[in-house]
């Protein structure tokens, strides 16, 4: 099974949106933080508009931001909406071949298929931007993480802010002396 690259912009832009929260996202900056194109990236962020995943604001000092809380998107319904096709053989389309009906094969390939599409339903963008590694993601994007000042006023608590405060929990308490 192979995602297409619309899908892989999609989790990808909706990853970099929940770290950038609650800053705005601009579709250049995404683009050029994962080195893509923003041709290809607009019509990506079109639907995620669309879908009600993305808010889009337009105008000067617009940008993008996410529509609903990180742990409310589902990363198996994301990928349900942004796959054109998920039929991985032909008779799942169209049944156009001579052993359908009786096919153990094409039973076996809609199991692995409805398996791997439960796998991505127990995962939310929140499960994606949490802990340390969301935190790296971020760094590795270039976005800015917010001042441990900023989380103690209680802005900008994003699932980044809430791994650092773990992480520096776990260092004040079990550091080495």
């Amino acid at each position: 099974m192979r995602l297409t690259r619309y899908t892989d912009y999609a989790l990808r832009t909706l990853i970099f949106v929940g770290l950038n929260e609650p800053r705005q996202s601009s579709i250049a900056e995404i683009a050029r933080a994962y080195g893509i194109s923003e041709s290809h990236l607009t019509k990506v962020v079109h639907q995620l508009g669309r879908l009600g995943l993305i808010r889009t604001i337009r105008g000067r000092g617009g940008g993008l931001r996410l529509a609903r809380p990180p742990a409310e998107i589902v990363v198996g319904a994301v990928v349900r909406q942004t796959e054109e096709d998920l039929a991985l053989v032909e008779c799942f389309a169209s049944g156009a071949c001579a052993i359908t009906a009786p096919c153990r094969l094409r039973r076996a390939l809609g199991e692995a298929l409805a398996a791997f599409l439960a796998v991505l339903d127990r995962y939310t963008l929140a499960d994606l931007l949490g802990g340390s590694d969301g935190i790296a993601i971020a760094t590795l994007l270039g976005l800015p993480l917010p001042t441990p000042e900023a989380a103690e006023r209680g802005e900008a608590r994003r699932p980044v802010d809430v791994a650092r405060a773990e992480l520096a929990g776990r260092n004040e308490g079990g550091g080495t002396q």
